[in-house]
């Protein structure tokens, strides 16, 4: 079987002592190609020589919200030039980690609206899907989607939302990131809308170095445990890994871009 890795965070310190040795293991556990999350501005430069010195690596770059604090309005400004120069690379595929978290109580949201809809708007100017964080703020988020109506749309990262909030995602043409937090027994909820949720509308993920599976409790998450990750979800749902990993493929291939049988 083949994955794709939608999210993970492979340029973080987690990784220094073995990032080459980690990235290894993937590939042979059968993840192709990995998606790699900016988060500030420090940090796009490192993001960008790891993701071009390392086959299999795709950027994203954007401002989370969680490092609001650290963010001014000039690196947006910074942002848009980044995108302008690396528009024409394969290697740059989508604007994110961006997003709204309202579970951090501290965090001002009006501020994180003004820096989502000016990546939102980036996002459009540049034709590029988005990978969106999103806590305790969906009402918000879709909200703000129904306005802007992006034509790539992106992935909703982590999805751990209800039935009606995916379906309202899912009409605005995203995908739902899964990833490691159904694979625990206690999330019963989320075991109900995993098993509902369209074929059609599924991603594989790891957020790697961070949300590891159950199986791995508590102990660094790495994307060569994607494949497990995927035996769990399949297993919620009733159907093969093999399955549910060929129609990740496949989701996540049409999002940006790419021919299934090239990764």
């Amino acid at each position: 079987m083949v994955f794709i890795d939608t999210h993970t965070h492979l340029d973080c310190e987690e990784f220094d002592a073995d990032r080459s040795v980690t990235l290894e293991r993937a590939r042979l556990a059968g993840v192709r190609r990995m998606l790699v999350m900016g988060i500030t501005q420090e940090h796009w430069g490192r993001l960008w020589r790891l993701t071009t010195s390392e086959s299999g690596l795709f950027a994203a770059f954007g401002l989370h919200p969680v490092y609001l604090e650290q963010h001014r309005p000039s690196h947006l400004e910074q942002l848009h030039d980044l995108l302008a120069e690396h528009r024409a690379d394969p290697r740059l595929c989508a604007i994110g980690e961006i997003g709204l978290d309202y579970f951090i109580a501290k965090l001002d949201r009006q501020r994180q609206q003004y820096y989502l809809e000016a990546q939102l708007e980036l996002a459009r100017d540049f034709d590029l899907p988005v990978l969106l964080h999103v806590r305790r703020a969906h009402a918000d988020m879709i909200a703000i989607l129904k306005r802007f109506r992006l034509p790539r749309a992106g992935i909703v990262h982590a999805f751990a939302g209800s039935h009606e909030e995916a379906r309202e995602y899912i009409r605005l043409g995203f995908r739902l990131g899964l990833g490691g937090a159904p694979t625990w027994p206690q999330a019963k909820r989320l075991h109900r809308v995993v098993a509902a949720l369209p074929a059609e509308s599924i991603v594989l993920e790891t957020d790697a170095p961070d949300m590891a599976p159950s199986f791995h409790a508590y102990q660094r998450n790495t994307p060569e445990l994607l494949p497990r990750i995927c035996e769990h979800l399949a297993s919620l749902r009733g159907e093969s890994s093999e399955t549910l990993a060929q129609r990740s493929l496949h989701n996540t291939c049409e999002l940006f871009g790419w021919q299934p049988e090239s990764v």
